[in-house]
């Protein structure tokens, strides 16, 4: 979903935006030593991320009823910069979408992406010949320490109904010694995704551990695979002014709460409004209190790598040498291995979610989510 070249030039313009939404005792320079907040800072679209993270997104659009395409009306569309549409005309982009929103055939090369979608679907095919359709809180796994290519659609399935659509997307960095790796592609449907809930509260539990759940597995060569590497990714879902405790870990781990759809919570005594960074310090508990409406907050914590990379568009690896080697094979090699008629393909419309591997395997869920299975048959 997008390219690591994406700088956070959209946080830097929503910065004035940000720093007026923070409540008046956000201030860092008057606490204590030993309080668990580091630093606050604006998270618009783009995440700023700790070692090991490398780079994390969130996309929330109002999206309308879909058309025969599972796409906007074209009076909606018209006027945009189609092919680099963020600017979220009528509470939605398109992204790199020209019909369907999106992100049409792009390249990864050196790292894993953890990819939840929380409303809406995502339609997914890969060079490998892997294709599926996955949303509501299922979870996308992708350990891409080769180079890797895929498109990632978000289809405006419902046409008797609005679309609305949010997704986050985590890029987890992968050790030097397990780059070019084999591919590694999972996905926990979300009925297997352990959900602790307590008063007002459900995490879903994506890395590691909350609450006495433990998330599934990631591929062996993850940096969380390891528990003694505390990669811990939690999103929970707060109701109004309901109250959540996280627990300390070690103190050599990185920590970061970020408040990605919410309109006011306080975290660790610092009240905040919504697109709001919060690095904390890792062997403190804190508490997270939400403010009157319903609030999705993420945590990511883990320990650092601490290995010295380099970077450029999709592409993570040990040295500028190999990074250029890289863009240059994909500039030469990405259409040619490419085994679909499309480069932004989504599924038939009516499709519930499922997976297909290349070699006809097909997975799905045990149960559709509370309002999927109806809309979409209503969209054939």
């Amino acid at each position: 979903m997008g390219s690591l070249l994406i700088s956070h030039t959209a946080e830097a313009n929503d910065t004035d935006k940000a720093r007026g939404a923070i409540g008046s005792d956000m201030s860092i320079l008057n606490r204590k030593n030993n309080d668990p907040v580091l630093q606050v800072q604006p998270a618009a679209g783009h995440w700023g991320t700790d070692d090991p993270f490398l780079f994390a997104s969130h996309h929330d659009d109002a999206y309308p009823a879909g058309n025969a395409q599972q796409a906007p009306p074209l009076d909606q569309i018209e006027g945009r910069n189609l092919g680099q549409d963020y600017r979220r005309f009528f509470g939605f982009s398109m992204y790199n979408g020209k019909v369907v929103p999106g992100f049409p055939l792009h390249a990864h090369w050196g790292y894993e992406t953890v990819t939840v979608p929380t409303r809406g679907y995502i339609d997914h095919r890969d060079s490998l010949g892997n294709e599926g359709r996955f949303g509501f809180g299922d979870v996308q796994w992708l350990s891409a320490g080769s180079r890797y290519q895929h498109n990632e659609m978000y289809p405006l399935a419902f046409s008797d109904r609005p679309n609305p659509h949010r997704t986050t997307q985590i890029m987890l960095n992968l050790p030097l010694k397990d780059k070019n790796s084999p591919i590694g592609l999972r996905n926990f449907w979300a009925e297997n995704v352990p959900q602790p809930q307590g008063e007002g509260w459900r995490a879903e539990v994506v890395a590691g551990t909350f609450a006495g759940a433990a998330a599934p597995a990631p591929d062996r060569v993850s940096w969380a695979a390891d528990p003694a590497h505390r990669v811990r990714i939690v999103c929970f879902t707060l109701a109004p002014d309901a109250r959540v405790t996280v627990d300390a870990t070690v103190p050599t781990a990185h920590r970061n709460v970020y408040l990605a759809d919410s309109r006011g919570a306080t975290v660790a005594g610092i009240t905040a409004q919504n697109h709001t960074r919060f690095k904390l310090r890792p062997d403190c508990e804190f508490e997270i209190v939400n403010g009157d409406q319903e609030a999705e907050v993420w945590l990511l914590e883990g320990n650092p790598i601490g290995e010295r990379n380099s970077r450029f568009g999709p592409v993570v690896l040990g040295s500028d040498q190999e990074v250029r080697e890289a863009m240059r094979t994909i500039r030469e090699r990405e259409m040619d291995e490419w085994p679909w008629k499309y480069v932004n393909q989504a599924q038939p419309r009516g499709s519930l979610r499922f997976i297909r591997y290349a070699d006809g395997h097909e997975e799905h869920p045990q149960h559709q989510e509370p309002g999927e299975t109806a809309p979409a048959a209503k969209a054939l």
